[in-house]
Formats: structure tokens, C-alpha cells, sequence
């Protein structure tokens, strides 16, 4: 039977001040640094902790995954039933409550090992501020395996998960079910910042060594979910080449169309080529544009706002990320980073502070020039409130005004983030319609788009409702002429919708005006090879994890 092993994230309350947390520490990564100041407009999710699933999956002992419970069903579990080992994975602002929970294990089950993981295992020291038998750092699943006396180099079992939940924008639910796949974990770029690339080590691990691998699994998981709409959580996904080549040429052989959201680089994105991302299905890509005035290798020598453009043209939603507040930034020059971000024109903007993240190069710089401030609180590390270093141009108070103001700023002049996404829509299907007509696959991936665009023309009446500004208003008009050109009139079952929509959205605004807009994220337990109470160690709870599958042979890239 093996060990029983309890993996669980933090508890809540999220986004809120008392003894464990801060307000500005949302656990919804659009509303927090994304788009925050959209108000109504700002996209609602939920996203899962979802590497506790991946070890679950791919150990042999009965395992429960314990995401986002309270902390009063957190000590109600570990009442509940005796375990072996208990693992606590936490990002660094949620150090106070991973060392809350540490202690309720050793006071109600003091034999159990605890095991802490994630981003919060890199705090320097950490093995001595809370108590606990191990800390892993970097990719868990060998480790884990490699404790548990099994074999470390087995296959590697891709489990079948959503990869986020509770999808909302004005209060009404969008889109469907989305799928998880992890190609690998790690970045060898290793920007100075980036906690997830220095995290690994500046190395990536893959676990699907071929394109052949990924097409397998990504149709297994597209199966078991029922969804063709995958988010690929991967790094830098277009630095393995090679592999999302073969990826594209097996969806093609096979005919199977799916669609991917995914991170990656303007010099990785530019390799590929917009036009393979499109025939791929990439609907979505995060880009980290960062600085104007900082420019990183994976940025050097490129046009990014020309890339946004062509990108957006293609019908692919493009999320551009940048950094506030580098060294060399002053009061009177920061407003250029802001106008570099605003002025690339993406679907979306995140604007985060410059924050030295444990394990980071510029973690161990401003640690040795004598600049970070181990007197705030782990619960400020989350870079949206406290600068986490002494800047030489900027408090924190200022630091606070001029990040809220570039969030404003950005929505001011570039609009909501639900209209961008419709133009996009539309302008992905005007330029595929000529080359869609000798192209099968590429009509596709144009019926796919277009699909895009019709659920966001039932949004028209709630975004001429709820226009943050004049030009806000002037767009949706242009917006709602160039669906009319488009797509044709709107059928009446289409109308009935859009004002069931907007009934929505009404709602939602009672409900914020009474009760605010914070949305906690649901409490999620599941059983990985778990006995049945009061049944043999035969019978067992969780779903199966299919093996991963290759290729048949004589397949283009097998």
C-alpha cells in the first residue's frame, strides 16, 4: 500500500488582512496583477495548485490532494485519518500560513514527515523558521519518488486536469472547460528576476522528450476532459523547437485541431514563426516584453510592438508582461516603461514591481549590496504593494501611487481587456479568410476563431453598458460595426442571449455593491489510490491515469 500521503496548499481566506495574509495578495492571477483596475471588466479565474496532482499521479502510494481548504478543513482532515507524510506547497507570501500549518501537523499528528515544496522552499533558512523533516527544492517528482524507495526513472504520468476554474467577466461565466499540460518545468534563459527559471536552476526538464510524446497526451487529456482547449504550462514552450514542430506536423497528419494558450519569448516566438503558432492553435501567449530601458536577450534586437501587432492580426490574444521600478528608475523616468507597455497595444498588461525573489541573481545581488528588506514581512513579497528593497528614487507609499496609476492608465487609454480580446477575434478571421480558402487546416483554425468572436458579440450590449470612458464607447461602436461586417447580422437567439448576458452583469453589480467583488476559490479534495473505508487495500478511489502513449509507427515524427 505504501505510505499515505496528505499534499495540500495553503488555507484560506485569500486577498484579505488578518493574522495570515494580505489583502493585496488576490489568489486570482488576472484581477491581481493583470487586469486589476478593469473593475467589472476584469477577468475572473480561478487557477489550481495543480503540481500537487502531478506528484500525486506519479507516485505508487495513496495519496489526497488538498487544494485552497480552510483552515478549519485542514485541521478536520488531519483529525479525520492518520498520515504518514504530509506536504505543504506555498509561494513565498503565504510563508505564515504554510508555518501555521507545519505546526497544527506536529501538534495533531506528530509522527507524520512534513515535507515543504513549491516557490516558498527557496526562502533562505526556511528548514529553521518552520518545522519540518525536508525541503525540495526544484522538481519534486523524482525526489519524491526517490523517498519513497520507488523507481525515480519510471515513465512520467501525465494526470488529466482543468487548468483553471470559476471563469467570470462582468459576473457572467465564460468560455468552457480548459486542459493542463506540462511539457517540462525550468527556463535556461534565466533572467535575473525570474524566480520560476532560478528555481531549477536555470535548466529545463523536460518530460516529453518528443513531439510525438505531447500529441499523445494532449489528445488522452483532450479526451478524458472533453475539451479540445489546452493551456501549455511551460516556460519558454517554443525553445524546444524541435518538439512543437513535430507536435504540429502529427496534429496535421491526424487531423486533430487542438488549441493551445502557452508562455513564450519574442526570440522563441519569432524562430517558430506566427504563422506555425496559428496553425498550431495557439489562441493565447504570454509575452514577457519587461523594459524598454532593461532589455533582456530574449528581447534584444526585436520590435516588439511590430510582433504584438502581427501576433493580434493572427487572432492570437497576446498578454504582455513588464517590470516597474529597476534600479534606474526615477520619478521622472518611469513614465517611458509605462508608455513602452501601454503603447505595445496587447489584449492585456501586467505591470509588476521589480522584486527580488529568493534564489533569484537579483535576489543575491541586492542581498550583497546590502538593499533588500528583510524587515518586511514574507506576506508583502507578492509584488504588487511593498517594494521588498530599498530603491534609491522611490518609497514604498510612491512605489504604491505610481503602479496603481500605470494599471489605470493602461485601461484609460487602451480599454477594456474583454473588447481587446473581440478585436483580436475579428482580426485573426479577416486575415485567415483569404488563405483559409485553399488551406484547409488553416480554415480550421479560422472557424476556430471565429467561434472566439461570436461568444464576445454576446457581450456587445454589456460592454456598451458598462464603457469605462468616451473612447471606450466610441470602440465598442467601431467593434459592434465590424461584427455587422464580419459575421453578419446577429441571429435572434444570439440577441436573446447578449441581453441575458447583460441581465448578468446587472446582477453582479448589486452583488459587488452589497457584498464587494472578492471571489475565493473552492476547496478541492482528491483521492489518488486511496483505500475505501472498511474495504480491502484492493479497492481503491481516484481516477486512473493512462500511460503515455507513443506514436504508431510510420507517423511523420515518431
Amino acid at each position: 500500500m505504501g505510505k499515505r500521503i496528505l499534499l495540500t496548499s495553503v488555507f484560506g481566506p485569500f486577498g484579505v488582512d488578518d493574522a495570515w495574509g494580505r489583502k493585496e495578495n488576490i489568489m486570482e492571477l488576472f484581477h491581481n496583477q493583470v487586469t486589476k483596475a478593469q473593475g467589472m471588466a476584469s477577468l475572473r479565474v480561478h487557477h489550481r495548485s495543480f503540481g500537487l496532482d502531478f506528484l500525486a499521479a506519479n507516485v505508487e502510494s495513496p495519496v489526497q490532494v488538498l487544494d485552497f481548504p480552510s483552515r478549519r478543513e485542514f485541521i478536520r482532515t488531519l483529525k479525520r485519518e492518520p498520515f504518514d507524510i504530509v506536504g505543504i506547497s506555498f509561494i513565498v507570501p503565504n510563508f505564515v500560513k504554510a508555518r501555521e500549518m507545519a505546526r497544527l501537523v506536529r501538534s495533531l499528528q506528530p509522527g507524520a514527515e512534513i515535507i515543504l515544496g513549491g516557490h516558498g522552499a527557496a526562502i533562505e533558512g526556511v528548514e529553521q523558521l518552520i518545522p519540518c523533516d525536508h525541503v525540495v527544492k526544484g522538481e519534486g517528482i523524482r525526489w519524491l519518488r526517490q523517498h519513497l524507495g520507488e523507481d525515480p526513472d519510471r515513465p512520467f504520468v501525465h494526470p488529466s486536469i482543468p487548468s483553471s476554474d470559476h471563469k467570470r467577466v462582468f459576473g457572467i461565466p465564460y468560455e468552457g472547460k480548459g486542459g493542463l499540460l506540462v511539457p517540462g518545468v525550468g527556463c535556461v534563459n534565466g533572467c535575473r528576476f525570474c524566480a520560476t527559471s532560478h528555481f531549477f536552476g536555470k535548466e529545463y526538464t523536460s518530460f516529453f522528450e518528443t513531439g510525438a510524446e505531447l500529441f499523445w497526451n494532449a489528445c488522452r487529456i483532450a479526451k478524458d476532459l472533453g475539451t479540445d482547449d489546452l493551456f501549455i504550462m511551460d516556460e519558454n514552450f517554443f525553445k524546444q523547437e524541435a518538439r512543437a514542430r513535430e507536435l504540429l506536423a502529427l496534429m496535421e497528419y491526424h487531423q486533430r485541431p487542438l488549441r493551445f494558450g502557452l508562455f513564450s519569448s519574442a526570440e522563441a516566438i519569432e524562430s517558430f514563426g506566427v504563422e506555425n503558432m496559428v496553425r498550431l492553435g495557439v489562441d493565447f501567449v504570454w509575452l514577457g516584453a519587461e523594459s524598454r530601458r532593461e532589455t533582456y536577450a530574449k528581447n534584444q534586437g526585436r520590435d516588439l510592438p511590430a510582433l504584438v501587432r502581427r501576433l493580434r492580426d493572427h487572432g492570437i490574444l497576446v498578454l504582455a508582461s513588464g517590470i516597474l521600478f529597476l534600479e534606474d528608475h526615477t520619478p521622472e523616468n518611469i513614465q517611458d516603461d509605462i508608455d513602452f507597455m501601454i503603447e505595445l497595444e496587447a489584449d492585456m498588461t501586467q505591470f509588476m514591481m521589480f522584486t527580488a525573489m529568493p534564489v533569484t541573481a537579483l535576489y543575491q545581488d541586492l542581498k550583497a549590496r546590502g538593499l533588500l528588506d528583510f524587515d518586511l514581512p514574507y506576506e508583502e513579497w507578492h509584488g504588487q504593494h511593498e517594494l521588498n528593497w530599498r530603491h534609491p528614487h522611490f518609497s514604498s507609499a510612491e512605489a504604491q501611487r505610481v503602479l496603481g496609476d500605470a494599471f489605470r492608465q493602461e485601461y484609460d487609454r487602451n480599454s477594456s481587456s474583454i473588447l481587446r480580446l473581440a478585436q483580436t477575434a475579428l482580426r485573426g478571421i479577416v486575415t485567415l479568410e483569404e488563405p483559409a480558402r485553399t488551406d484547409p487546416w488553416l480554415a480550421i483554425r479560422r472557424d476556430q476563431i471565429r467561434a472566439y468572436a461570436l461568444r464576445f458579440r454576446l457581450l456587445m450590449p454589456t460592454l456598451r453598458c458598462f464603457a469605462h470612458n468616451p473612447l471606450e464607447r466610441r470602440r465598442v461602436a467601431e467593434l459592434g460595426q465590424a461584427f455587422q461586417t464580419v459575421l453578419g447580422p446577429m441571429p435572434l437567439g444570439s440577441r436573446v442571449l447578449s441581453m441575458g448576458a447583460l441581465a448578468l452583469a446587472g446582477i453582479q453589480t448589486l452583488r459587488t455593491a452589497l457584498f464587494g467583488d472578492m471571489s475565493q476559490p473552492s476547496m478541492r479534495l482528491t483521492r489518488y489510490r486511496w483505500p475505501k473505508e472498511g474495504s480491502g487495500l484492493g479497492a481503491w478511489l481516484g481516477k486512473a491515469v493512462a500511460s503515455p502513449r507513443k506514436a504508431p509507427a510510420g507517423v511523420p515524427g515518431s
